[in-house]
C-alpha cells in the first residue's frame, strides 16, 4: 500500500512538469513569433514609404512570393476596356467589391490592376483610355477564395483575387502573378471605383499569448506545489 501511495506523488510531479516544459515551450515561441512579427511590421512599413520602383517583369515572375507584398510599384501602360471583374470586398466604406482590370504594359505583358472599391448598389465607370502611369501595391495572388466560400468563375462569383484563376477565366493569356493594388493616384475621378483604400494591418497579440502561456506554466506549478503540500497527502 505505502508502495502505491508513494508513486502517487511522483506521477502527480511527472505530470505537472510534462505540462510546465509544454506550457514553457508554447511561451517561447510565441516569443520568437513576437520577434518575427515586429520585424515584418518594419519591413512592410518601410516598403510603404518607399519610392515606387519598376513593376517585375516576366523576367522575375518565378521569384516573386511573399516577401514581395506590399512593396510599392508603378506600371505604365493601357488599361483592356470591359474585362472589369467584381472581387467581393468589406472596406470602411462597407459592402461591396473591388474592380480588377487588366492592364496592358508598355512592355508588352499584362497584370491585374485592382481599380479600387465598389458599393453593392453602384456600378463602377470605364477605365481611363489612353496610357496611364499606374502606381500602387504589389499584391499576391490569392488563389480559392475565401473562409468557406469558394470562387466559382462560371458564375463569375469571386471572394479573392485570384490571378490565375481570373486570368484563365477571362483567356488573358500569361499575366503577371501578382496585382497591383492601386492608391488611386491619376485614377480618381467623381465617381467609382474609389481606389486608395487598402488597409496594411497585421494583427500583434503574439506577446499576450506568451505571457498567457507562461502563466499557466506558473499556475500549474503552484498548483503542483500546493497538492503535494496538502495535509494527508503521501510524503
Amino acid at each position: 500500500m505505502g508502495a502505491v501511495a508513494g508513486r502517487r506523488p511522483l506521477g502527480l510531479v511527472a505530470l505537472a512538469l510534462a505540462a510546465i516544459a509544454l506550457l514553457l515551450a508554447l511561451g517561447v515561441w510565441q516569443v520568437e513569433r513576437l520577434a518575427w512579427k515586429r520585424a515584418l511590421i518594419a519591413q512592410v512599413d518601410r516598403r510603404l514609404s518607399a519610392a515606387p520602383v519598376a513593376a517585375p517583369g516576366p523576367d522575375r515572375w518565378s521569384a516573386i512570393g511573399r516577401d514581395d507584398a506590399y512593396t510599392r510599384i508603378a506600371v505604365t501602360g493601357r488599361f483592356l476596356p470591359g474585362q472589369d471583374v467584381r472581387v467581393q470586398a468589406v472596406t470602411d466604406l462597407g459592402g461591396g467589391s473591388w474592380i480588377l482590370t487588366p492592364f496592358q504594359t508598355a512592355q508588352g505583358w499584362r497584370v491585374l490592376v485592382n481599380r479600387g472599391f465598389v458599393p453593392t448598389d453602384a456600378s463602377p465607370a470605364a477605365p481611363a483610355a489612353g496610357p496611364r502611369r499606374v502606381t500602387g501595391l504589389l499584391r499576391v495572388t490569392e488563389p480559392g477564395g475565401a473562409f468557406l466560400r469558394h470562387n466559382d468563375p462560371a458564375a463569375n462569383r469571386w471572394f479573392s483575387r485570384d490571378v490565375g484563376a481570373i486570368a484563365a477565366s477571362r483567356r488573358l493569356g500569361p499575366i503577371a502573378p501578382y496585382f497591383v493594388d492601386a492608391d488611386g493616384a491619376g485614377l480618381r475621378g467623381t465617381g467609382w471605383p474609389r481606389g486608395g483604400l487598402t488597409t496594411v494591418r497585421f494583427p500583434n497579440n503574439h506577446l499576450v499569448y506568451a505571457i498567457t502561456w507562461f502563466a499557466l506554466a506558473a499556475l500549474v506549478a503552484v498548483m503542483t506545489v500546493r497538492a503535494l503540500r496538502r495535509p494527508g497527502a503521501p510524503a
